[in-house]
């Protein structure tokens, strides 16, 4: 049994090692030595070159025959927390004001968490480490790459930064104006439900008597062996009667209205009413007499000519059908590019190269392998991961360096405190930060249970608890950035520094737990 001194310091040695890294990117930017433009360099280095080489070279190593139906669990998992988080920030929206600019961006940043950087760090720093044995770090990196393969394909393939894209669509709507919807929202979730419940019983209450009454009404009964002798015209009820009123002496309009004081036997006048036979007409031009059979055959004439433009032009003009195939083109061609970055095909070829023993013993020793070493006695293609394994080193702390450079750049609105949705800001927080990691290892706990995730493999069960306490994405800034058209992302950062602060707090609480009720 660990003692509790020495879980907590297991807990927070990781975290002080992040927050230094951080720290780094953070201090240079506002010093000025780190500026945009080397930051979006970096972070293109880091997405097509380090992270890559970090996958290939924790997966070719670390994934077996025996292991690899753990991707099954965690791409399971990973799709319930983005699931868990957009419904966390729906609820969010539902009760709490979001500007008018951020709400669908407040989905999005409940759904897609940093599944990067802060993971990778934490993770690997822990299961490099007592409790957990020698070769578990290598097998964590390899779970996390299960996270951030969905990540990335939910995200751009199936069109999750669109939800960012539709926040700026349409008009601007002042802030007074949302806060009064959501207010008369609140209102009503919270103590309209009952009157509006109370009113739909009453009127079925009314329905129910109306109807009672009707069935008890003599006259509305099936009509007795006395009444079917007697007149047809003594049991109908004498309705209303209805007239036309021609107030107008040039007739040109009419009322159709309902009078009780008139007899029924009052006439309706109808003379003048007949309309006369329609007949032809010659109509005299200056340049001759122009018959009615003229105009209908220029009338014609000129139709079939409309006709033939309006054809010419349904036939140049793309059909529903047409802009459906284009539409789905598009689609496909967008999912094949985001599919075939160097991210993810690093991680679809070291799947297959880590399960067929012939080309994992190209790179890595194995004992179904009889591939000839190389001269120095390391397999031929040993050369290829150490070079994967020193590239990927660097993905790391260069990718903490850009998470600092872009909390560094958050601009926080001080004087504007009182105008954010502060009620929105810190309840997310507190869902990402604080419900999520409760529910997360319940999740985690039942599906080891049912038998989904392997009771065995403690490195896979610690992977899933901890991806349930991740902050917001900062990939959505610059997303933000670029589809706003003014390069700003005013509404990120209120929502972004709660959570990365409450990050702290809860990544150790949940570590010291995960590590008590594995171990």
């Amino acid at each position: 049994m660990v003692s509790a001194g020495t879980l907590i310091w297991i807990s927070i040695r990781p975290l002080i090692r992040l927050v230094l890294c951080v720290s780094c990117g953070f201090l240079a930017t506002k010093a000025d030595l780190f500026p945009v433009v080397a930051a979006r360099s970096l972070g293109q280095i880091i997405l097509n070159v380090t992270l890559p080489c970090l996958m290939f070279s924790k997966m070719v190593p670390a994934f077996t025959p025996e292991n690899v139906g753990a991707l099954g669990p965690l791409i399971l998992v990973a799709v319930i927390y983005e699931v868990m988080g957009m419904g966390m920030a729906w609820l969010t929206r539902i009760f709490f004001w979001v500007p008018h600019r951020f709400r669908y961006g407040i989905l999005a940043a409940g759904g897609w968490a940093n599944v990067g950087d802060i993971p990778t760090s934490v993770v690997m720093s822990i299961t490099g480490a007592a409790p957990f044995g020698g070769s578990d770090q290598t097998l964590s990196v390899a779970y996390i790459s299960a996270f951030i393969l969905v990540y990335m394909i939910t995200l751009f393939p199936m069109g999750g930064h669109y939800l960012v894209a539709k926040d700026f669509v349409g008009p601007d709507v002042e802030h007074d104006e949302v806060r009064d919807l959501v207010r008369e929202r609140r209102r009503y979730i919270l103590y309209g439900w009952p009157k509006t419940l109370t009113n739909y019983l009453r009127f079925r209450r009314l329905r129910q008597i109306k109807s009672t009454e009707e069935d008890s009404d003599p006259e509305l009964q099936s009509p007795t062996t006395e009444s079917k002798n007697a007149a047809p015209s003594s049991s109908i009820r004498p309705r209303p009667h209805k007239h036309v009123s021609f107030r107008n002496e040039r007739a040109d309009y009419y009322d159709v209205t309902q009078d009780h004081d008139l007899d029924a036997t009052t006439a309706v006048p109808t003379d003048g009413m007949n309309t006369p036979a329609p007949s032809h007409h010659d109509f005299t031009s200056p340049a001759g007499t122009v018959t009615a059979h003229d105009l209908e055959s220029e009338y014609r004439e000129k139709d079939e000519t409309e006709d033939t433009t309006s054809r010419r032009a349904a036939r140049k003009a793309p059909t529903a059908r047409q802009r459906r195939q284009k539409r789905i083109v598009i689609q496909l061609k967008t999912i094949i590019k985001s599919i075939l970055t160097p991210a993810s095909l690093s991680m679809i070829i070291s799947i297959p190269v880590a399960l067929v023993p012939s080309l994992k013993g190209l790179f890595t020793a194995t004992s179904n392998s009889h591939i000839p070493n190389a001269p120095d006695g390391e397999p031929p293609l040993a050369f290829v991961l150490d070079f994967a394994n020193f590239m990927g080193a660097a993905s790391v702390p260069l990718g903490l360096i850009c998470l600092g450079s872009a909390l560094a750049r958050l601009k926080i609105p001080r004087s504007e405190w009182s105008n954010l949705p502060v009620g929105a800001i810190f309840t997310l927080a507190i869902l990402k930060t604080v419900v999520s990691p409760v529910i997360g290892v319940l999740i985690t706990i039942g599906l080891t249970n049912v038998g989904v995730i392997s009771k065995e493999d403690k490195v896979l069960q610690f992977v899933c608890m901890f991806f349930s306490c991740l902050p917001t994405a900062t990939t959505q800034v610059y997303l933000t950035q670029v589809y706003s058209g003014t390069g700003s992302a005013e509404f990120m950062s209120p929502f972004l520094l709660p959570q990365y602060f409450l990050m702290f707090f809860s990544m150790t609480g949940l570590t010291a737990y995960a590590i008590t009720y594995l171990f």
